[in-house]
């Protein structure tokens, strides 16, 4: 018998309505999207300022508790920052309510009328309650999980380890996830039947879509560098790149 796969409830916080047909609420889905994501963006209310804030950071699904859970079981969210930023200075005493929303753009659907233009994407977007972390093994837990989100295996080719400075500068946050969904909109053009029955129109306007990825360049090597490119970088940057072309492609495919 197969796994399980776990799902957030679908309630009215995070409940999608337009298009439900693209939602995704499954756990592994979500989570990956918010890992796969350079920078998610957090938002929440100052009780000091009369509009919500959001903050670019970056952050990884993880377990402290359970290091070992894959990305489809439940999972706290950890955020980076630095000790005086504005969050984290909120979420020193409480937990803070947040939402945190990625994003990942896939191509450019290009229809025959500008009303039917449209992305190819994917977005998470999770609710949860945000607190400091303070005890010193869950914080290096995190931080690993966050290095290594960046470049796989990067924290234990670095200069280790962390000092007492770059400890108590730094502060990450816990995000306890409440609910979270996901949206996902891949295939061609929704070109509407009466553009398609015009000759005018299909002799004058170029339909289609165009795949959109993120590639990594060649590394440049700092000044103080003394090492070739190791396996574990190149092999990454190779994967990346393929990885994210395929799946451009893929999700441009008209869906039969």
């Amino acid at each position: 018998m197969g796994r399980h796969e776990l799902e957030y409830p679908k309630e009215a916080i995070n409940a999608v309505k337009r298009h439900g047909e693209r939602a995704v609420y499954a756990l592994e889905t979500i989570h990956n999207l918010i890992n796969s994501a350079p920078i998610v963006h957090v938002s929440f209310n100052p009780p000091d300022s009369p509009f919500p804030v959001t903050l670019p950071l970056i952050g990884q699904m993880g377990s402290f508790a359970r290091p070992s859970a894959s990305l489809g079981d439940p999972l706290d969210l950890y955020l980076h920052g630095y000790v005086s930023s504005r969050f984290f200075s909120s979420a020193r005493d409480e937990a803070v309510p947040v939402c945190v929303a990625a994003s990942h753009v896939d191509g450019l659907i290009l229809a025959l009328s500008p009303f039917n233009h449209s992305y190819n994407y994917r977005s998470a977007i999770l609710f949860g309650h945000a607190a400091l972390v303070r005890d010193d093994d869950e914080k290096r837990y995190a931080m690993r999980l966050i290095t290594d989100g960046v470049v796989p295996d990067r924290w234990a080719n670095t200069r280790q380890p962390p000092t007492a400075a770059e400890m108590q500068s730094t502060s990450i946050i816990r995000v306890s996830i409440v609910s979270g969904s996901a949206k996902i909109r891949d295939g061609g053009v929704s070109n509407d039947k009466h553009d398609l029955d015009d000759q005018t129109v299909l002799d004058t306007v170029w339909t289609g879509v165009v795949p959109m990825y993120s590639a990594m360049a060649d590394p440049i090597p700092s000044p103080s560098n003394r090492l070739d490119i190791p396996p574990y970088l190149s092999e990454y940057l190779d994967d990346f790149s393929r990885e994210s072309k395929e799946h451009s492609i893929t999700a441009a495919a008209e869906k039969k």
